[in-house]
């Protein structure tokens, strides 16, 4: 709701300067003898009742010098904005300022908003009457600049374009767009969602970098689902992800309603719904997924996870007619995760945040085999271990990711209580690692490479990796309890691979 109608207060103003930077630029103004603005999201924000997350600061010109001042009288750090724009960034006690200058030869303040991305941002009010007064008398009004009707589209709650040149001036601002729109919670205009239809291509010019980061902003937004989807029917989408392309229109087996893309579109929203609930999906182990959510990436790393745990499929689709034509897709998991470090390298994802989840992605299928051994028997405690021993601190999160796959699979021959035997599995699992695994990896190892020199007279190599994970794994199964039984079990593996290194040698 727009608080105020085409004003500011002082009152609202100060609440986001702080004082320093209120004598910093008042001093910098009777110097320099030009009128100070704050500009953009800051007035966007400040309008919703928001509190700001960025102060965004313009002047006609010499945004460097202003910021390098602003810097050096503070002890604050400078970081330059691009390599062409006149632009800077200070960062002092925790506190961010954008300075920039008229952008594009403008030569008024309302012409200046006007060449910016979106009329919501293309506002502004002039700090000088309040600069003026002095910082302490703060009962003036400041009249918002809005030369493209950015307070109507607030009220309205819409995004919209500045221009129909906008786009052609940097094509990241299409993707602005449905950031903001999912950020806000807005709509988007038809004739901008138009404008980015026709003009999608052009963003293939634009840094991956600066794609990365506003595809991370919906991500995080919890309308991600529904953002992608309107990328999707705008093209957008495919020119920044076209391996998700290759599964509209991809039918799936009788388990499944939707096609091979709307699945992954649903199990985002699915995943966006199980982190918005307190129970995440598993109720009796709440406590646990919430400390795996807590921490570092945990929410985009599902996200990611749940958008594309299944872009795989297209290359690994096959119908298979000699068993009444059934559509499969073996080793989609792996060749998903293939194609996510793919993916990740060509949008600049960290290392870390590419591994988690190609991780995630590589091993989703597994709660579901593992769903199918235990419907005509049970899962052994070895099998929950190698499970726990692959995925490591992702445990929960691979839970969640199969939670969210299931729930976006409503078709016919869907099992009936798959939720429920989810919740028994990682009951199970989390029980074996309890008492199974945590035990034995916060104990001492029954046997160390040092061992397998000095007692067996082995000689360092890869096998020694091989033999101290079965013995370990065998501890943790409680098949073996002491260093002479781990030693036996060490003995009998080398012989047997040495009995097989020279039955191929021969």
């Amino acid at each position: 709701m727009v608080q105020g109608q085409g004003a500011l207060t002082g009152k609202q103003v100060a609440r986001v300067l702080p004082c320093w930077l209120c004598e910093k630029l008042a001093a910098l103004q009777e110097q320099h003898g030009q009128s100070v603005y704050l500009a953009g999201g800051t007035v966007r924000d400040l309008l919703l009742g928001y509190i700001p997350g960025d102060i965004d600061i313009t002047v006609p010109d010499g945004a460097h010098l202003w910021a390098g001042e602003v810097a050096k009288q503070t002890g604050g750090a400078f970081v330059p904005l691009g390599r062409e724009e006149d632009a800077a960034r200070i960062v002092f006690h925790g506190v961010s300022v954008d300075f920039s200058a008229f952008r594009e030869g403008a030569a008024t303040f309302a012409e200046e908003l006007n060449k910016r991305d979106l009329t919501i941002n293309s506002l502004g009010v002039c700090l000088d009457p309040l600069l003026e007064q002095g910082w302490e008398k703060k009962n003036c009004l400041l009249p918002i600049v809005d030369p493209s009707g950015g307070l109507s589209d607030i009220a309205a709650r819409k995004i919209r374009v500045t221009s129909e040149q906008a786009f052609e001036r940097d094509p990241l601002r299409m993707v602005r767009v449905f950031r903001f729109a999912a950020v806000l919670g807005f709509d988007i205009e038809s004739s901008t969602g138009d404008l980015v239809r026709r003009q999608a291509s052009l963003v293939d010019h634009v840094a991956p970098e600066r794609i990365c980061h506003e595809l991370d902003l919906i991500m995080g937004s919890g309308r991600a689902a529904a953002t992608f989807k309107e990328m999707a029917e705008s093209r957008l989408l495919w020119e920044i992800l076209p391996e998700l392309r290759q599964g509209l229109g991809m039918q799936q087996p009788a388990s499944h309603h939707l096609d091979v893309f709307f699945h992954n579109i649903e199990t985002l929203a699915q995943m966006e719904l199980l982190l918005r609930s307190t129970a995440h999906g598993y109720p009796e182990r709440k406590d646990s997924i919430a400390e795996y959510l807590a921490g570092e990436d945990c929410t985009a790393i599902l996200t990611w996870a749940a958008l594309l745990h299944d872009v795989g499929k297209p290359v690994t689709h096959v119908i298979d007619q000699s068993r009444d034509d059934r559509i499969t897709f073996y080793n989609h998991d792996n060749e998903g995760a293939r194609i996510v470090r793919a993916i990740g390298k060509r949008q600049r994802w960290s290392n870390y945040i590419v591994e988690k989840v190609a991780n995630l992605i590589s091993h989703h299928m597994r709660p579901f085999h593992l769903l199918n051994v235990a419907r005509t028997g049970s899962v052994s405690t070895k099998a929950c271990i190698r499970l726990i021993k692959s995925m490591g601190t992702d445990l929960a999160g691979l839970f969640l990711l199969a939670m969210a796959d299931a729930r976006a699979g409503q078709g016919g021959m869907r099992p009936l209580n798959i939720e429920m035997e989810l919740g028994q599995l990682f009951a199970q699992v989390e029980l074996v690692q309890v008492e199974n695994v945590a035990p034995v990896l916060a104990g001492t190892p029954l046997l160390t490479g040092n061992d397998l020199i000095g007692e067996l007279a082995l000689v360092p190599g890869p096998h020694f990796k091989v033999i101290l994970e079965a013995v370990l794994e065998a501890q943790m199964e409680q098949l073996i309890t002491t260093r002479d039984e781990a030693l036996a079990m060490a003995r009998s593996i080398a012989e047997d691979m040495q009995e097989k290194s020279g039955a191929r040698q021969r």
